[in-house]
């Protein structure tokens, strides 16, 4: 048996595929190390959504390579960057294996295998959930997939067809790491809205929030990341199953633009007035919910005029965070071909726009100081605690018991753009 270095990059799907992969290699005997230096398999599971990203990979898998030959043992390149660039990757490094992300389930067989094996075919197992716990936080990879094209994304040649685990599935997935004492469970998808069209005929992400909260234990639920257009079919049934003691009241709805003519560039299939009249819905209907969005700066095709209108949204809509990205070019995407916008032009409204999410974001946490407020505590550093408000705002205080999987009230004492900080008043 062998003894087996995993390294993880990007998203929350690749997190649950390397779980996913840990627990297939333990299954048959394999040994997770945690130091570099008592491998004889290195497996890196990559991610490539941006050209920064995949500059990273590449020097990463140089180095894991270097490593390899020097203790004659064996790479494998797995995730986004081996399915949507095995040319690039080989070309990196001739001798890896390469274990697409649909084939997380079947790295036993490039691990055992006693000459190079490209899995990068085939579909995804549905009878193991990609799963994994981090410290106390539990992650669930309810699907992956998606039924957008748009122009930007490398990442839908990854991880183009639509898979959804069984809620069956999903289900004993949570009492699986609620029993290791998991307090947090994040459902995880490329679009969570589009859960179950492709084994139940229909968008049953609500049903499954409801079947997940009805399992024994002290945790909260956090919905994973869902776009605008899948949303809309299931608005009433999301918000009543968001109205759970368990859930947190708190969604991740990317925007991406505040512009319409970069929408349109972008396909991103909705407009602006549309994803306003969602966001306004569901604040009148869950007055404490909290919304996350993306946005992306310097697309091609993105005039002054439309980053103006990106900047006016962000402020009009007040998001409580806001992950912000620059364009970057991505072979093999539609948006690579037209012209593009100036690199230092880029980064200037880059710049702009982190102050303004930071003004917006700040100003929120700002007019919480002072007040307390009820929270639920998931993670522990070295010195301090993390708790999640019912909207999944961050707050940080510290204490001298493990207060993890307990609600306590803190005074919030100071705020950044952030989170707040604070300290516990009571525990309950």
């Amino acid at each position: 048996m062998a003894r087996v270095y995993v390294e993880t990059y990007g998203c929350a799907l690749n997190k649950g595929d390397t779980g996913l992969i840990i627990d297939v290699l333990k299954s048959r005997g394999h040994t997770i190390v945690e130091r570099i230096e008592e491998a004889e398999v290195f497996i890196v599971n990559t991610c490539t959504v941006r050209s920064e990203t995949e500059s990273r990979m590449i020097d990463r898998i140089r180095a894991l390579r270097e490593i390899a030959a020097a203790r004659r043992g064996k790479l494998i390149v797995a995730g986004c960057m081996a399915k949507a660039q095995p040319y690039l990757v080989t070309k990196v490094a001739p001798e890896a294996s390469l274990v697409s992300p649909q084939n997380a389930s079947r790295i036993h067989l490039a691990v055992e295998s006693p000459s190079r094996t490209l899995l990068l075919t085939g579909e995804r197992d549905r009878d193991v959930v990609a799963k994994c716990l981090m410290d106390r936080v539990g992650l669930i990879a309810i699907q992956e997939g998606c039924l957008g094209n748009c122009s930007f994304c490398i990442v839908k040649n990854a991880r183009r067809k639509i898979v959804s685990y069984p809620l069956e599935a999903v289900v004993k997935a949570t009492q699986d790491l609620v029993s290791l004492g998991a307090v947090e469970i994040e459902l995880a998808g490329q679009d969570t809205g589009v859960y179950g069209l492709d084994i139940y005929g229909k968008q049953a992400l609500p049903l499954l929030i409801k079947s997940i909260a009805e399992v024994s234990g002290d945790f909260m639920i956090r919905v994973g990341m869902l776009n605008p257009n899948t949303l809309a079919p299931i608005m009433d049934e999301l918000i009543d199953a968001l109205r759970h003691r368990k859930v947190y009241k708190f969604l991740h709805i990317p925007i991406q633009s505040g512009s319409d003519k970069v929408l349109r560039a972008m396909n991103r299939n909705y407009t602006v007035d549309e994803y306003r009249s969602l966001i306004k819905e569901l604040r009148s209907r869950v007055p404490s919910i909290a919304i996350a969005t993306d946005i992306m700066v310097g697309h091609p095709g993105e005039s002054d005029e439309d980053f103006e209108e990106t900047l006016r949204i962000v402020e009009e809509l007040d998001f409580d965070r806001v992950h912000i990205a620059q364009y970057t070019s991505r072979s093999n995407t539609a948006s690579a071909a037209l012209r593009q916008v100036d690199s230092k032009l880029r980064k200037e409204r880059l710049r702009e726009l982190s102050k303004v999410v930071e003004k917006v974001c700040y100003k929120k946490h700002e007019a919480m100081v002072g007040s307390v407020v009820r929270a639920f505590v998931t993670e522990k550093s070295r010195d301090s605690y993390t708790a999640r408000t019912i909207n999944y705002t961050p707050l940080v205080f510290k204490n001298g018991s493990d207060l993890r999987g307990k609600w306590v009230k803190v005074l919030v004492k100071s705020a950044t753009f952030f989170d707040l900080r604070g300290e516990v008043v009571s525990i309950e």
